[in-house]
């Protein structure tokens, strides 16, 4: 399920490719009115949806609960670029500080409500066995293609143009640290 005509019609055309087209459907919805009777999954899950900080974490996650069976499960996928530069702290929060993609959902936005912060929020709705983590925590170099095409997908997302308030020395450092064909890259060897 998606908002978006062109993320639907593409899910369609992968799932298609791959042949899975008669086990897998696709609908046109919003998580906040899921388009579906209560209990009708063992689980959910929501890929950069729920997470980002646009209000209230409580009423999605009843409206997903609202669709799992009793002892089912909710898996939810938010991208955060918190922790992606390991070693290199302040070059992260100086490029996070000034990024285009973040400070739309940032700015004004109590840092109580940010998901990586609102694990307390699963437990207050009623969710047991509540775990939070990064994916670049468990990814170490040697990186493969998959993991190598994430980072460097997520990295042109967020710093993928220098920003306003960048200093020429941080986006020099960087595209040492973050640049595909880098001579320095070292996560990729």
């Amino acid at each position: 399920m998606d908002i978006l005509p062109e993320l639907l019609a593409y899910g369609q055309d992968l799932v298609s490719k791959a042949g899975y087209a008669e086990r897998v459907t696709f609908c046109a919805g919003e998580v906040s009115r899921l388009p579906f009777v209560d209990r009708s999954f063992d689980w959910a899950w929501s890929a950069d949806c729920i997470g980002y900080p646009l209000g209230d974490l409580a009423p999605l996650l009843a409206e997903l609960q609202r669709v799992v069976k009793p002892g089912g499960s909710l898996l939810l996928l938010a991208w955060s670029s918190q922790q992606l530069l390991p070693g290199h702290p302040l070059l992260e929060a100086r490029l996070n500080a000034t990024c285009s993609a973040y400070i739309p959902y940032l700015a004004g936005v109590n840092p109580d409500l940010h998901f990586l912060r609102a694990a307390h929020s699963f437990r207050e709705a009623g969710l047991e066995g509540v775990t939070v983590q990064t994916f670049v925590g468990d990814v170490q170099a040697p990186l493969n293609s998959e993991q190598r095409t994430a980072l460097v997908s997520l990295f042109n997302m967020l710093w993928g143009q220098p920003q306003p308030g960048v200093s020429s020395e941080d986006w020099q450092a960087y595209q040492h640290l973050c640049t595909p064909g880098s001579a320095n890259l070292s996560w990729t060897s």
